[in-house]
């Protein structure tokens, strides 16, 4: 009987201490996404292909956001992935339209500016202890500017490789019937389902890897990982090289959504990838956080979007107010459980 009561004890606290934050953001992502399927109901909101197209929309963010979970799991963060995601297409853009490289090529630069920001932002924050909002403003101001020295006109990718890739759609065996009696069949792209398998893999390194684990002690409590005999710097250092690929990559499929580089590209993006990541339950503090929550944070703030562009009266600046609000909320719920934890300690 006593071994029953402390099972139940232990699951109880597992619950609240690991999945309550991400109970949370996916229940009020099911209540938005019904509300909006109750109240749009005749502009399609019901409708498969309009769910599908928060995940096509917001690919490259979902593999942006979490990247950037693993930085904020180590109780760092990285300002940098929108200046980034910008450099990444232009590049790609410069590199295809004008110098004439093929679209694979275009992905090789993509991943090495991806990993050149991680390498060395990675090596200034964990090896000469530089405190990481203030190497990641200095690579996103970085970034920003290279992708102006680049051009400061905007590229239009013409590639017939690369559009090939962009326009290629994956159908699947359902759909709707529109007004007119004909059936359209729904759909996603590529870039949905490299996103999602990404987002998997980082599932499994977390739970089911040395290092995974390694990056929720050293977020939890840096002296305690040390004592245990891990290597914390290097632990960091590996987050920042895979925030800086992954925002490499993201950055690529977002370029494949918008079709061009331009110096105003993706401005903002860091700050979706961090709210995504909070409302996501990554705690700001570290040592707790998921990219299944991360996820469902991007798919929120795609949600909170789609519903304002449905409306159609509402300024596209209610996306960043409501977001903002969410933020300010979970941010406090944070709080709220954390305290809660250091008085039960």
């Amino acid at each position: 009987m006593n071994k029953w009561v402390k099972t139940i004890a232990e699951k109880r606290k597992m619950i609240n201490d690991t999945t309550f934050l991400i109970l949370v953001t996916v229940t009020l992502f099911i209540v938005m996404y019904i509300a909006g399927m109750i109240i749009f109901h005749d502009q399609g909101f019901a409708k498969p292909q309009m769910f599908l197209n928060l995940l096509i929309s917001n690919a490259g963010l979902i593999v942006i956001a979490s990247g950037l979970t693993l930085v904020m799991i180590t109780g760092g963060i990285d300002i940098s992935v929108g200046s980034v995601t910008a450099l990444v297409c232009m590049a790609s853009a410069y590199s295809m339209e004008v110098m004439g490289t093929s679209a694979y090529t275009a992905i090789l630069i993509s991943l090495a500016i991806g990993l050149s920001f991680g390498i060395v932002q990675g090596y200034l924050v964990s090896y000469l202890n530089i405190q990481p909002f203030i190497v990641t403003l200095a690579g996103m101001f970085f970034g920003r500017g290279m992708t102006a020295i680049i051009s400061k006109e905007m590229l239009t990718i013409r590639n017939e490789t690369f559009r090939s890739w962009a326009e290629f759609k994956i159908y699947l065996p359902f759909g709707t019937v529109n007004k007119a009696g004909i059936y359209q069949p729904s759909y996603i792209y590529p870039t949905v389902i490299i996103a999602l398998i990404i987002v998997a893999l980082i599932v499994f390194m977390l739970k089911k890897t040395k290092f995974g684990r390694s990056l929720y002690a050293v977020g939890g409590n840096q002296q305690s990982a040390l004592m245990m005999g891990l290597n914390v710097k290097r632990s960091k250092m590996m987050a920042y090289v895979l925030s800086g690929l992954l925002a490499g990559i993201g950055g690529f499929l977002f370029c494949l959504n918008t079709g061009a580089g331009f110096v105003e590209q993706a401005r903002g993006l860091e700050m979706d990838a961090i709210s995504s990541s909070v409302i996501g339950g990554t705690l700001l503090s570290g040592g707790v956080g998921n990219p299944i929550g991360t996820l469902f944070g991007v798919l929120i703030k795609g949600t909170i979007g789609s519903l304002i562009t449905t409306q159609g009266t509402l300024s596209s600046w209610w996306v960043r107010i409501v977001l903002s609000a969410l933020l300010c909320f979970f941010i406090v719920l944070q709080s709220v459980i954390t305290s809660r934890k250091r008085q039960a300690e």
